[in-house]
């Protein structure tokens, strides 16, 4: 049975949308750019604070000439281009040139280890890369024919001149010949659980995804999005599908740790983050605030939130001035965000739209409405697509933004029927959205028989202790849980700090079911970063990897 619809107005939208859609990805950029020519498509940092402001003649411009360089290279129909950097306008350039041309892109996170590129490249087969710098190239270099710099990019865009010089249509009649079920993108998993799987999403995905959030209503033209987030991974390319859809401009700059400095020089209206960027805000805000006269204000504030207009006068609007004023809502995406700190931004008169998908659907399935966001849910699916849940709990999906298959793999146990089989269990709240509980495989059965659900613990503690980067919930087939706790990087281990965590989890503890309570922890040295290899670079927990690496001190938790 399908548990959740869009509403009906959206699929009206949607399917109006459709009768004139374009055939592929690389048709939607340049029928964007044929639209509005003179509008700003991207902005990316200069000097002292000044943002340099790109339209969208201007970077078709651009891609036209990455296309045609390729096509003169030799690129034939779906062969792979990969491409290993930071988020930058340039990367979203070559993406697009790469469709144009005809070609795939293969997406490498510039933080994959040597072996993790050498495997995705050799298993996608990619004949080029672009790279970011000296490092990514000595990753990439011996496994494709030729690598291009992202900072010397002069030469292949002279060569595509010389090529449109001769012949104008060049690029216009390649793109024309791809269609919707030809292989645009080939984005590796983030192997949690083993190899990274070469997912296959088609020019139709794309161009689905892109019209079905426009068809939603809550993105306008006149957005300014903020982008940071890596766009190596699927859900960096849904925003790129829907900013094509829309028109919104985007100001482009990977560096995480100029973020707040960003915020205040662009003044977005819309941000796409992960959870720990939330949960970041969130203690940050509550240790500047304190205690005494002062704190009771900005809790007294927060309660009464935008609709009294003396808190917001006193105390909210300066916190929304931190995100440069203008802020219409954030995104949230790649992991779970705990629905207190959602509801606190929430309160704030920022609203967490938070939504649920996985490489293999594009990334962006289910959302919340901004305008009414269900807290502790993902809300309701994407015009066009049918979600289901399956007798054991598992929820399936079905709709255009679903992978064709893996590269090279069986997708015979994924893929049954049309139906994608995410590995989440679900359920529908009363209000008719989706709620994620928590993976298939990540689910605790104690040896008394209890089974506990680690990601909704989890998220729930990192709301509670702002002292926390990552807490790991363990107890397969053991008589309790416990945890592995890791401190924030920039919290001091004292013994002070020991005994806040430990009162922490005593509330965590107040609010759970008997045997979901931690029993016994333990705050580690190490953290659970991607660096370490405990993290993917998307943020999730590696959770076997590091109940291995941890194996002696979780046994000791037991004994």
């Amino acid at each position: 049975m399908t548990i959740c619809a869009a509403p009906a107005d959206e699929k009206a939208r949607l399917d109006d949308l459709r009768r004139d859609s374009p055939s592929s990805f690389g048709a939607m950029f340049l029928r964007r750019a044929d639209r509005t020519p003179d509008d700003v498509a991207y902005r990316r940092p200069g000097s002292d604070g000044e943002w340099i402001a790109q339209t969208w003649a201007q970077t078709a411009s651009a891609v036209r000439e990455i296309a045609a360089g390729l096509i003169t290279l030799g690129l034939r129909p779906e062969d792979r281009v990969a491409i290993a950097s930071g988020t930058r306008v340039e990367w979203i350039e070559v993406d697009f040139g790469v469709m144009c041309a005809g070609g795939a892109t293969t997406t490498v996170y510039p933080s994959s280890s040597p072996e993790e590129v050498a495997h995705i490249l050799t298993d996608s087969g990619s004949r080029f890369a672009f790279v970011e710098d000296a490092a990514q190239e000595a990753k990439v270099g011996p496994h494709v024919e030729r690598v291009f710099r992202m900072d010397g990019l002069g030469e292949l865009r002279a060569t595509g001149r010389k090529a449109l010089a001769a012949d104008p249509e060049l690029v216009l009649r390649t793109t024309g010949a791809v269609g919707p079920d030809d292989l645009a993108t080939l984005i590796y998993t983030s192997g949690t659980t083993g190899l990274p799987k070469g997912v296959r999403i088609s020019h139709g995905a794309w161009v689905y995804q892109g019209l079905a959030i426009q068809a939603m209503g809550f993105l306008r033209p006149d957005d300014v999005g903020y982008l940071w987030l890596p766009l190596s991974h699927a859900f960096g390319k849904a925003l790129l599908a829907c900013q094509l859809s829309v028109g919104f401009e985007f100001a482009v700059d990977g560096d995480v740790s100029r973020i707040v400095q960003r915020l205040a020089e662009v003044r977005p209206t819309i941000m796409p983050a992960v959870p720990r960027i939330f949960e970041k805000v969130y203690a940050g805000v509550g240790a500047s605030v304190g205690g005494g006269l002062k704190g009771r204000l900005f809790a007294w504030a927060v309660k009464a939130g935008h609709r009294n207009v003396l808190a917001d006068r006193l105390v909210l609007s300066k916190v929304r001035a931190r995100f440069g004023g203008r802020m219409r809502f954030f995104i949230s995406g790649a992991a779970a965000l705990s629905p207190d700190i959602a509801a606190w931004f929430g309160a704030l008169g920022l609203p967490v739209a938070e939504g649920y998908g996985m490489t293999e659907s594009c990334a962006t399935t289910v959302f919340n409405r901004p305008e009414a966001p269900e807290y502790g849910t993902v809300g309701r699916p994407l015009p066009g697509t049918d979600v289901r849940i399956a007798e054991d709990g598992e929820v399936l999906l079905r709709g255009p933004g679903i992978m064709s298959g893996y590269h090279g793999l069986d997708s015979s146990e994924t893929l049954v029927d049309g139906w994608l089989h995410t590995g989440d269990i679900g359920e529908i709240s009363e209000g008719g959205s989706l709620r994620i509980t928590d993976r298939k495989k990540d689910l605790i059965k104690t040896s008394n028989g209890k089974y506990v659900a680690p990601q909704a613990i989890e998220a729930r503690f990192k709301a509670i202790c702002p002292l926390v980067s990552q807490i790991l919930i363990h107890g397969d087939g053991r008589k309790y849980i416990t945890a592995l706790i890791d401190l924030d990087p920039e919290v001091t281990r004292t013994p002070e700090v020991e005994a806040e965590v430990a009162a922490c989890v005593e509330r965590l503890n107040a609010a759970l079911n008997p045997w979901e309570t931690v029993k016994r922890f333990v705050i580690i040295d190490e953290h659970l970063d991607v660096e370490s290899g405990l993290l993917t670079p998307s943020m999730k927990l590696r959770r076997r990897v590091a109940e291995k690496r941890y194996r002696s001190q979780l046994d000791a938790l037991y004994t």
